[in-house]
């Protein structure tokens, strides 16, 4: 994974020392369901998701410069939202923010330098993301760094105990993005 920076935050691999950091925004009520998994129980159970991560190497943790403690999490996954167009080279981001930095525009922050390296360096053509229709705090980061409402689907999340959600799919092609 490529080393990130923004003016406040540093985008790295995770390392099994993130445990503490991890769980102190995974167990909070307000981030996982927007995310569409449960909040963490136990330290233990941040471990493995930590670890799942650095398997996968698609998922970032978010560093705060100031604290250089890991207050979230941006991945890049290769899903396809929109099957008809799996022939594009694209991904889909997705992002949690640890409730207490909230509202300071960090993460759009971070989601421009993930664009960023999402069409220069992966040479993506287009960039997927979305949210539960209820989560307007993604919401209002993904209308302000510029993504383009595409379709909303419903679904299920499993790990919310089966749960019916509304998904609102948004995109970016590399020609509506600013390092085009």
């Amino acid at each position: 994974m490529k080393q990130m920076e923004t003016e406040r935050c540093i985008l790295r691999a995770w390392s099994e020392k993130d445990v503490d950091d991890m769980y102190a925004f995974a167990k909070n009520v307000k981030v996982g369901p927007s995310a569409g998994w449960m909040p963490h129980q136990s330290r233990e159970e941040s471990f493995e998701i930590i670890k799942m991560f650095i398997e996968s190497g698609e998922v970032y943790a978010i560093v705060e410069k100031a604290s250089q403690k890991v207050i979230g999490s941006i991945g890049i996954h290769e899903r396809y939202p929109d099957e008809k167009m799996k022939e594009l080279k694209q991904r889909e981001i997705g992002f949690v923010l640890n409730p207490e930095f909230w509202g300071q525009g960090l993460m759009p922050e971070v989601v421009q330098r993930v664009l960023k390296h999402c069409f220069e360096d992966l040479m993506l053509e287009r960039v997927w993301v979305g949210h539960f229709d209820d989560n307007l705090k993604s919401k209002r980061v993904i209308e302000k760094v510029g993504f383009k409402y595409a379709f909303e689907k419903a679904g299920v999340a499993k790990a919310l105990g089966n749960k019916p959600t509304k998904t609102l799919y948004y995109y970016m092609d590399l020609a509506d993005s600013s390092v085009n």
